[in-house]
């Protein structure tokens, strides 16, 4: 089995905090999601993560406006330069402080931030294509100039458009006017006038205008005028030239029953102000009249940024309290992009079998379905009134089971995506475990609450047994594979294997040394694995009960050390244990994860430890670190769980609204400091791919990671160029060989469409076969990206023909790529059949009309009409004829 699994994407999570961001194509949208940087594709209906992570989540994010480089901050002022359309981190850089405002320039040559009061400037780090000899610069950023006069934490920083100003909004009721180099005559302007801190100020499009927004909603239009009185018709002596000024033309009020302005954006384009409300509102207005074009209710807490694309058309928001993600599309009034995450903590996760959605629930009682390929959340369930605590799918994929602490189990149709049976406890129970048979017709649940394991029929859906026999609380449960017995694990230290279907419903108990978190089947049904709490993974034979071998996984699963902890990471061993554990498709590894920040993958025979993945760097959680500094132990306890909410210097982040006497906190309030933990893994079914849900959301790892460039049995005749001087002499196997050892999909693409039809397949015939995977790939791909429908379907065909007997018998290597052509197919399949029943009837319409004979007057149409009519049942009676006399 393949252990080469990097990480693919983060799903579960669409936004944290942080400011999102739109391409400069205004296509695609940039959303900081904890410590990384999530791309969503809005034409595409694609998202993918960006493969570099920060120590602490992201607050500030820019592009240049070139859309090649990506500037992210995160809460220490800790840098990442990353090359976007390369998805390569190139250089890593400390602000040394808090970064409140960033924004590069027009030109793209500086960029600005808000560090704290300051205001500072630095030159935008050189690529190999903006200098002339292709040369990268060893320390990419330089301070250009630093600009002090702000009293109070600068919120927004926004340039001209000819790069040469820019303004700075601050919390001290003012905003400032900047040069980026001195200007003749011109002097750093101060905007005073606002009541309440600054939240943004903005250039118009011809630059004449200044428009600040500050949080009690006021909006103060300045221009560049005299005062009242002294200008006659616009001209002035020589002697009041010094009366010209930044002044307040125009105030304008848009408070929205009593709820702080929380973010405000600005189109110079369009003259377009979005502002959003701290009561989950938002209002369009169009300026300089400030007319309202309407306003909407996103959510029922604050709206934490928005933003607009280069078009002006579209405006994402982002809410952090639930981690919403909006687009919204103000002119015909829809929704572009609507997210959002779970709320709490994740606790089960299931693949589909066919591995393209994955299914997750969480204690915030919703379920969600997530599209692998998209990335994107389809469909979510709501019915449940309590946490979701386990979900499974029966194996012909159209139906799923879920379990929940209200007392009961669902049952919910992925076709029609309803719920269409509940099943009940004859008491109330709060299940936590669930297991279905593989035909789907009988459905197990245990509970926290009784010992007994309830079985139902999903036909009738009336409780059938009750299995008595454990001590303890059930805590896990699982159906073998071939759907003879079930396994269930409970907190009285023994493994049950029960015979449901046999006469006699006997178990056989499986005695352990602690208390058991999880047990899985293996897929041939002929052994068992166990987690316990005391660290330790055991394998069970089925047929005879006996231990076949065994994993002591403390150090393993051991690492990181909260802030609370008195011991050291390393000596902690005690703490940690593995809560969930998976088989992989073939059976030879289990995957294992825990209380802790690490993943692990074992060898199942040997009981070695086969990869260790770090699910979390972010040390904004709790757990991650490794050793604690002891300049942060004061003597009120550790820095970072003193609360300092009531230092703030805003009335609205003093007052605390957490429920009094209650241990857990406010369920509506995050928590300050989460602890990384993964509650729940889960394997592809084709075996290339697994997931975890941790604290973060649902990561993704996976062997077809997308690399850029990776290339393959590569060597230094292999040139772009000379591959298509090889496709120019019509050597289209060869060209295509060279292609794919360079691993550059545009390239790919243009030798794929320059072989001709009739050669496909000679090509395909004499093509190594180490390339047939890749180039499998790459077809059914191509058949969703181009509309080369003949084109792609005879490359499949020929594939199909020439190789299909070694694809058969090395159908475990090849599953992912046959999956991929098969949806593939069933794409084109449903879109032509979508076809053909929209044009069946315009089809039907246009037989039906009468014949149009050009040159002929309504007379002679009837006459031809006539004829015709003739001259059928003419025909028809010579056939009448003809078969009469065949008859005879």
């Amino acid at each position: 089995m393949k252990t080469d699994f990097k990480f693919s994407n983060l799903l579960g999570t669409v936004y944290c905090k942080g400011n999102p961001l739109f391409t400069p194509d205004g296509t695609c949208l940039l959303s900081p999601v904890g410590n990384r940087v999530t791309v969503f594709d809005l034409i595409n209906n694609k998202s993918y993560t960006l493969p570099f992570a920060h120590r602490r989540n992201i607050s500030r994010i820019a592009l240049a406006p070139r859309g090649n480089l990506l500037l992210s901050v995160d809460e220490d002022g800790r840098a990442v330069l990353t090359n976007l359309p390369r998805r390569l981190a190139l250089y890593h850089f400390s602000f040394k402080g808090p970064v409140t405002a960033l924004a590069f320039s027009p030109s793209g040559r500086h960029f600005a931030l808000g560090l704290g009061r300051h205001v500072e400037v630095w030159q935008t780090p050189s690529t190999p294509d903006s200098t002339a000899d292709g040369e990268l610069e060893f320390a990419p950023f330089v301070r250009h100039r630093v600009h002090f006069g702000h009293h109070d934490t600068v919120q927004s920083v926004e340039w001209s458009t000819d790069s040469r100003f820019f303004l700075s909004a601050a919390k001290d009721l003012t905003a400032r006017i900047w040069s980026l180099d001195p200007e003749e005559g011109f002097t750093p302007t101060i905007l005073a006038g606002h009541r309440e801190g600054v939240l943004g100020t903005w250039f118009s499009s011809d630059q004449e205008s200044i428009y600040t927004v500050s949080q009690d909603g006021a909006l103060f239009r300045w221009e560049y005028v005299a005062k009242p009185g002294h200008a006659v018709d616009g001209d002035l002596p020589e002697d009041q030239n010094m009366s010209l000024r930044w002044r307040i033309v125009k105030r304008h009020y848009f408070m929205q029953n009593n709820a702080k302005v929380k973010c405000a954006a600005y189109h110079s384009g369009s003259n377009l102000l979005v502002a959003g409300f701290s009561n989950g509102l938002f209002g369009l207005y169009e300026l300089p009249e400030f007319n309202m074009i309407h306003t909407l209710s996103i959510s029922q807490n604050d709206i934490d940024f928005v933003t607009i694309n280069k078009s002006g058309e579209w405006l994402a928001f982002g809410a952090s309290k639930h981690g919403q993600l909006l687009v919204w599309e103000w002119q015909s009034e829809s929704y572009i992009l609507k997210q959002q995450g779970h709320f709490d903590s994740m606790n089960a996760l299931a693949y589909s079998p066919d591995g393209q959605r994955i299914i997750t629930a969480a204690d915030d009682g919703k379920i969600k379905i997530w599209d692998v390929q998209s990335g994107f959340c389809i469909v979510t369930f709501t019915e449940h009134t309590s946490g979701v605590t386990a979900c499974e799918f029966a194996k012909r994929g159209n139906v799923l089971f879920t379990a929940s602490l209200d007392g009961s189990i669902r049952a919910w149709d992925l076709i029609r995506y309803r719920n269409f049976r509940i099943f009940t406890a004859p008491t109330r129970l709060s299940f936590s475990s669930i297991a279905v048979d593989p035909s789907g017709e009988v459905i197990c649940a245990g509970s926290l609450d009784s010992f007994d394991i309830h079985i139902w029929s999903v036909q009738t859906g009336q409780l059938l047994d009750q299995l008595a026999g454990h001590e303890g609380p059930v805590t896990a449960l699982d159906f073998a594979p071939n759907g003879e017995t079930v396994v269930s694990g409970s907190w009285d230290r023994t493994v049950r294997i029960w015979s449901i279907f046999g006469r006699t419903q006997t178990s056989e108990p499986l005695q352990l040394q602690a208390d058991v978190l999880d047990v899985a089947f293996r897929l041939d049904s002929k052994q068992i694995a166990v987690s316990t709490l005391d660290g330790q993974l055991t394998f069970w034979s089925v047929s005879d009960a006996n231990q076949q071998a065994g994993v002591d996984g403390r150090r393993d699963v051991s690492g990181g050390r909260k802030l609370t902890d008195r011991r050291t990471a390393a000596n902690a061993a005690g703490t940690k244990a593995f809560g969930a554990i998976k088989y992989s498709a073939d059976g030879t590894c289990i995957l294992a994860g825990g209380t802790s920040k690490y993943i692990c993958l074992y060898d199942v025979q040997s009981g070695t430890l086969v990869k260790k993945f770090t699910v979390s760097v972010n040390l904004s959680l709790d757990g991650t670190q490794e050793f604690l500094n002891s300049r942060n132990l004061t003597e009120a306890g550790p820095a970072g769980l003193i609360d300092e909410q009531g230092e703030a210097s805003d009335l609205e982040d003093r007052i605390d609204r957490t429920l009094p006497g209650s241990s857990r906190g406010d369920l509506s309030r995050r928590k300050a400091r989460p602890e990384v933990r993964v509650t729940a893994v889960g394997f592809s079914p084709t075996g290339r791919a697994f997931c975890a849900a941790s604290t973060e959301g649902l990561l993704v790892y996976s062997l077809d990671h997308a690399l850029q460039f990776d290339p393959f049995d590569l060597d230094i005749t292999i040139t772009p160029a000379n591959t298509l001087e090889v496709l120019s002499e019509c050597d289209y196997l060869r060209a295509l060989v060279m292609a794919f050892r360079l691993n550059e999909k545009p390239l790919i693409r243009r030798v794929y469409e320059a072989v001709p039809v009739a050669d496909i397949s000679l090509v395909v015939k004499r093509i190594p076969i180490v390339y047939l995977a890749r180039l499998l790939r790459f077809v059914a791909q191509a058949t969703d990206e181009t509309p080369h429908l003949e084109f792609n379907l005879l490359w499949i065909e020929a594939l199909l023909s020439a190789h299909g007997r070694y694809f058969k018998d090395n159908s475990g290597s090849f599953s992912a790529e046959l999956r991929t052509v098969q949806r593939a197919i069933s794409g084109i399949k449903a879109d032509l059949a979508r076809m053909t029943d929209d044009n069946i009837y315009a089809l039907d319409y246009l037989l039906s009309q009468p014949i149009a004979t050009p040159g002929l007057d309504a007379v002679g149409e009837m006459k031809f009409l006539a004829h015709g009519q003739r001259h059928s049942r003419d025909v028809e009676e010579e056939w009448i004829g003809l078969e009469d006399g065949e008859d005879k």
